[in-house]
């Protein structure tokens, strides 16, 4: 068994293999990190992809007393365990990259730059995981595992995703115009009402602010819940809410358009009129987690209550006084 000071030159040390690994790592996977950052400034679908390591590290470093004792030293090094299985990952990590390099000349560039990416983002969990340990692993895995959200994905991938989002604003847009008694047909991806025909294109699916709803609800529900199932519950209402907050976009744009000005067909609304939905739809997050807030308070009140008071027998069963 190592012996204290044996311990402590362990503590004292595993900032800086951490740093090491994680130097190592940018020496392996620059370019892939780099062609990541690269696609989210030039393209839309991937903007969520620059929240993430900021992201991350605000929520690591708000668990930063959680990682360290008393004393100031890190907690937790759960010793040949944790090292043995966080070095089977590195390996994994390497392999995957070296394979995915070996084979390049067979694989779309897209798909390449995701299994790097991948590669990368299972580095920096098996370094976590090999420096500190497995319980402080277990206190943070909701911001390392976040940092999936870091590999892009695939185009074919991504593209399925914006048809799914694009029928589902197709159908909530229905639906709101059968609710205002709008005589309302579609076929595919068109949308006919009197006077109107409208195409929810690939460029309307709003598949940017779809992804940072879901990527700030998580945020959100982690930070303010406690319980998984409604941190759960939360982050899958995100979903729907993208698709109806599409909706709804194509449904007021609609009827500006064809009962007040049918300048709104092609105005700022329409251009830069996102923000303005999604600021609907994260009210609407906002509002569950509040209840979901209420609910835990209300929950833990009911137990603490419960253990607060005192058992009473009944009169025939309590013990006899003198």
């Amino acid at each position: 068994m190592p012996s204290k000071a044996s311990r402590e030159s362990i503590f004292n040390h595993l900032p800086l293999l951490f740093a090491i690994l994680a130097a190592l790592s940018l020496a392996i996977w620059w370019g892939p990190l780099a062609s990541s950052f690269a696609l989210a400034l030039r393209d839309d679908r991937y903007t969520h992809l620059l929240l993430i390591i900021p992201v991350s590290a605000g929520l690591l470093a708000l668990d930063w007393r959680d990682w360290k004792s008393s004393d100031g030293r890190f907690a937790d090094f759960s010793g040949r365990s944790s090292v043995s299985l966080g070095v089977i990952v590195l390996v994994v990590a390497i392999l995957i990259t070296t394979l995915t390099r070996w084979k390049s000349a067979f694989l779309a560039p897209d798909v390449e730059l995701s299994l790097n990416m991948l590669a990368l983002v299972l580095w920096w969990i098996a370094a976590f995981f090999v420096c500190f340990g497995a319980s402080a692993f277990r206190r943070s895995i909701f911001p390392l595992c976040f940092l999936f959200w870091l590999v892009p994905l695939p185009e074919r991938a991504l593209n399925a995703i914006v048809n799914l989002l694009r029928q589902g604003s197709v159908i909530a847009a229905h639906c709101l115009f059968w609710l205002a008694r709008v005589p309302v047909t579609h076929d595919g991806m068109l949308v006919q009402i009197p006077g109107l025909t409208l195409e929810v294109a690939p460029e309307c699916s709003s598949i940017r602010s779809s992804l940072v709803l879901v990527v700030t609800t998580m945020v959100v529900a982690q930070l303010l819940l406690r319980s998984p199932w409604r941190k759960a519950l939360v982050v899958a209402a995100a979903i729907p809410l993208s698709i109806a907050k599409n909706g709804l976009r194509i449904f007021t744009i609609a009827m500006l358009g064809t009962k007040v000005d049918p300048g709104f067909l092609t105005g700022r609304l329409h251009s830069q009129g996102g923000f303005v939905f999604f600021s609907v739809a994260l009210a609407a997050i906002f509002l569950l987690l509040w209840m979901m807030r209420r609910g835990e308070e209300n929950s833990e009140r009911a137990v603490g209550k419960s253990y607060s008071e005192p058992t009473r027998l009944p009169a025939e069963a309590q013990p006899p006084h003198g």
